[in-house]
């Protein structure tokens, strides 16, 4: 549909050939690609785990994070629980490229990675998949609870993960072809409706 496009255009790895994206009513073009990357966190589809201590894993967008700061992304992430059944909490060894974790876990840790920095810019690009309905509750929940004031940008395919988005947008064959919030698309004729109500019957 297009949506790594348009992410790796907002991560500066390649310019907009046609039309512009602002930030704060800049034009990305006049930030230098640093700045932009400093002002984002990014949780790719393909998570990138070390063969370290979870908590190194972790600190890696942070490096010089505060234990709160540490904290606070464990939550946020709903991590905390997961440090329970692994051997040493924050300080079990991951295996190589994360085999040790499951799927869930390494997802839950890459949030965590990403929010340990409090970015202006969050980007989950599809990374609630591995994780169960009550998993994924408590992680928008508490974006909303300590984000509210920041930019939280959820790219999904469950309706659960964005219903509470300000806005919400529709991208088909490389082009927004809907735009508004849940309850607005669900008046409308249209992708996002025929889908909703696709997905509501299967479950």
């Amino acid at each position: 549909a297009g949506k790594s496009t348009l992410i790796r255009q907002l991560l500066r790895e390649f310019n907009v050939s046609d039309g512009d994206i602002y930030i704060d009513d800049s034009n990305i073009k006049e930030y230098r690609i640093d700045e932009v990357r400093n002002l984002v966190g990014y949780v790719p589809q393909a998570h990138t785990i070390f063969k370290r201590e979870v908590v190194d894993n972790i600190r890696v967008g942070g490096p010089k994070a505060t234990i709160e700061a540490l904290d606070k992304a464990v939550k946020i992430a709903d991590f905390k629980k997961d440090l329970e059944f692994l051997e040493r909490g924050l300080h079990t060894m991951v295996g190589e490229s994360g085999s040790t974790l499951s799927g869930g876990q390494k997802q839950r840790l890459s949030i965590a990675r990403a929010l340990i920095k409090d970015p202006e810019i969050l980007i989950l690009d599809d990374s609630l998949s591995a994780v169960d309905a009550k998993t994924e509750d408590n992680i928008i929940n508490d974006l909303k609870r300590f984000r509210r004031d920041k930019t939280n940008i959820i790219i999904a395919h469950r309706f659960s993960a964005v219903r509470d988005a300000d806005i919400i947008l529709v991208l088909e064959n490389g082009r927004i072809t809907q735009r508004g919030t849940h309850e607005e698309l669900l008046k409308e004729d249209g992708w996002y409706k025929e889908q909703y109500i696709n997905q509501i019957t299967m479950l």
